[in-house]
């Protein structure tokens, strides 16, 4: 069955498709796309029943000749790694498209441009999870800046702001890139004029040559993840894209990038990650005591929630190169989960914004009493969001940790003290927003008397139930993700974990 090449081509097919429906049949247009994401969802599904946790490394594997002159060909193939984000993107886009069911309308631009622009983001996002040429992956890598491009600069919010992240958010991810381009050409020649992601794996390269590639590919990933010092980009593209694609920018987009460290940099270069291990993790630490700083201090909801997302990436680039098994399928499934909480959290801070008009945390105080039940949903997001136990993120976060303090206890430390600190801006977000004295300019908005309303419902539900069921049962996740994770530990980079230490009770006994 072709289940990798149809879930990849389908949302492009899609995207022409509802391009095609005349700007005056906005309804028509968004129906389509909203059908078309849950056929795409439902062609996943088939496929993750397809694949086995406990069969060959790459599976679903489809082949196609391409440019034969270059070794270049359609290969399509998925580990336990890319089936998961695969999944999350399946998940997230029909939300999207229910969340944004308005958002073309209000900015009186053509609907129909809107909802086949978010087609084509996802087959480009789904394309980066399926590939296993390293050409097609650079291809889909490149091909996901345009429709995101248009996504900001022509449907966000106030157009000097919106105009001014669009252009910043593609010359970063153009600049890593272009790094790409060049560590892909270095990669070719190097390794034996082939892209097969499979035949690379057992390539051997001299030292200073693995280290260049290394570098090429993890700036790329490192920019768009984003990691510490390459994120300025996120806060602005963040604050201004339309709430449904900032939804899809922070919780799949970004997660290219930590996905690309794991697909490529650690199986491909495993020496040059291990020497250049301690340098990602200083960045990740920084990263998230840093960022959660920036956080506490936003009067922006979309800005802020931007910020939390660069924090919690620092946690997903300790637990990878930490090098150990729990931290590694903890950073797996924080890539997961983190999609879900903040997909639901931009979703949620887009209905409040919309109905006050205002991101501005001031111009709020008290909707909790206007809007109680949008209100009870923004908490759950916003605790999802700093891993309260019993939410989906804490058994991620918690993995990340016990994985990283059995082989440095100091990076743990200081990576909890991140936890605080998400504590105190999402506490201190829900607060300034829903609780307190009602704000008499926010009592006097018609729209912010109406609460969650029947397909908002239908967005918000599944990712609450999602959150969790995976909180409080993560096996059917973990069962896809470890024997990935471990193939990366154990056959690329020869691995293994610390072994348990044995008290001093048991030892005497």
């Amino acid at each position: 069955m072709k289940y990798l090449s149809i879930v990849t081509i389908a949302p492009f097919v899609g995207a022409l498709i509802v391009a095609m429906v005349p700007r005056s049949k906005g309804s028509l247009a968004k129906l389509i796309a909203l059908i078309w994401s849950l056929a795409i969802l439902a062609w996943t599904v088939a496929a993750w029943v397809a694949y086995k946790p406990s069969g060959a490394r790459l599976q679903l594997v489809e082949s196609y000749p391409w440019i034969a002159e270059w070794g270049v060909r359609f290969t399509f193939g998925v580990d336990g790694i890319a089936l998961v984000m695969l999944a999350l993107t399946a998940v997230l886009t029909p939300l999207v498209v229910l969340a944004s069911w308005d958002d073309a309308k209000r900015t009186n631009r053509s609907e129909p441009a809107y909802f086949a622009l978010i087609l084509a983001l996802q087959g480009s996002m789904i394309g980066t999870f399926t590939a296993a040429d390293v050409f097609l992956f650079y291809v889909f890598f490149e091909l996901m800046l345009v429709p995101m491009y248009f996504l900001i600069g022509s449907y966000g919010d106030g157009q000097k702001q919106r105009q001014y992240a669009a252009v910043k958010f593609f010359l970063y991810s153009l600049v890593g890139g272009l790094l790409m381009l060049a560590a892909v050409i270095g990669l070719w020649v190097a390794g034996g004029h082939n892209f097969d992601w499979q035949t690379l794996t057992s390539a051997e390269f001299s030292q200073s040559t693995e280290r260049w590639l290394f570098l090429g590919f993890f700036m790329a990933f490192a920019i768009k993840a984003p990691f510490f010092p390459f994120h300025t980009w996120l806060p602005d593209a963040g604050g201004a894209a339309p709430a449904g694609a900032a939804a899809l920018l922070v919780g799949v987009m970004d997660k290219v990038g930590t996905f690309g460290i794991l697909r490529y940099c650690l199986p491909l270069f495993p020496n040059a990650s291990k020497y250049f291990a301690p340098l990602a993790i200083t960045l990740a630490l920084v990263g998230i005591v840093y960022a959660a700083l920036l956080a506490v201090g936003q009067n922006d909801l979309k800005r802020l929630v931007s910020y939390t997302s660069i924090a919690h990436f620092g946690f997903i680039g300790i637990g990878i190169f930490a090098f150990t098994t729990p931290a590694g399928s903890g950073a797996v499934l924080y890539m997961v989960n983190h999609g879900l909480a903040t997909g639901l959290l931009f979703l949620v801070v887009g209905m409040l914004v919309t109905r006050r008009g205002s991101a501005l945390v001031s111009d709020f105080g008290g909707a909790g009493k206007l809007v109680p039940v949008l209100a009870g949903v923004f908490f759950i997001a916003g605790l999802a969001s700093l891993a309260l136990p019993g939410l989906a993120p804490f058994v991620s976060e918690f993995l990340v940790l016990v994985g990283v303090f059995s082989v440095n206890k100091v990076v743990a430390v200081i990576a909890t003290a991140g936890i605080v600190l998400a504590a105190a801006y999402v506490l201190w977000m829900i607060q300034r927003t829903t609780q307190g004295t009602t704000n008499p300019a926010l009592a006097e908005i018609g729209a912010m008397r109406k609460d969650l309303t029947l397909r908002e419902a239908a967005v918000v539900t599944p990712l609450i139930v999602l959150l969790l069921v995976l909180g409080f049962y993560p096996k059917p996740v973990l069962d896809v993700i470890n024997p990935a994770v471990q193939a990366t530990l154990t056959q690329d980079l020869g691995t293994t974990d610390p072994a348990p230490k044995v008290s001093t009770v048991e030892a005497n006994k």
